[in-house]
């Protein structure tokens, strides 16, 4: 009886551990396309378990590269298909500040095209991308303000010693009999 009940908690444990198996066996058609999407340099839009994952560690990548893996994705990423536009934006997000304008437009344009899940994500990269250029503008008007300042204060500087000769100059003449 124990013999049994064993046997049969082994061919239970056997048929479910075949169960789990078998999903896997049978995905095994489409794995290599989701495979191959998910380990692409560039992401793609296509619906899969690791189209975010795929998008941030892309992002992260633009963000970490120099310019030369820049400039080889841009190669890569030139069209105007909505991914291409999208994975051009993430880079130019993260190249030089000359090009997140660029980065911007693409964003707003195309961000509807990613499929809503992607979407919160490209949005956050957006509003990341918008106060930077908020932060640099300010740092702009800043400068300016500053040297504008600087400008200032070395001009009544001027006027300050021209007003102290003039005053030294009268007192000079009073002071001669």
């Amino acid at each position: 009886m124990k013999r049994i009940q064993l046997l049969a908690g082994l061919l239970a444990a056997s048929l479910l551990a075949g169960c789990n198996i078998l999903p896997e066996m049978a995905g095994a058609d489409s794995a290599p396309e989701e495979s191959n999407q998910c380990l692409s340099d560039v992401p793609s839009l296509k619906k899969s378990d690791c189209m975010l994952s795929a998008w941030v560690d892309f992002g992260l990548a633009a963000q970490r590269a120099d310019q030369e893996w820049r400039d080889r994705i841009l190669e890569r990423v030139e069209g105007d298909t909505p991914n291409k536009r999208l994975a051009r934006a993430v880079v130019y997000s993260w190249s030089r500040q000359s090009q997140w304008d660029d980065a911007a437009e693409l964003l707003e344009a195309d961000l509807s095209a990613a499929p809503s899940e992607l979407q919160p994500l490209l949005r956050q990269w957006l509003n990341g991308l918008e106060a930077r250029r908020k932060l640099l503008g300010d740092l702009y008007r800043s400068e300016a303000s500053r040297r504008q300042a600087v400008q200032e204060r070395d001009d009544l500087a001027k006027k300050l010693d021209a007003l102290t000769a003039i005053e030294e100059s009268i007192n000079s003449r009073n002071q001669t009999p």
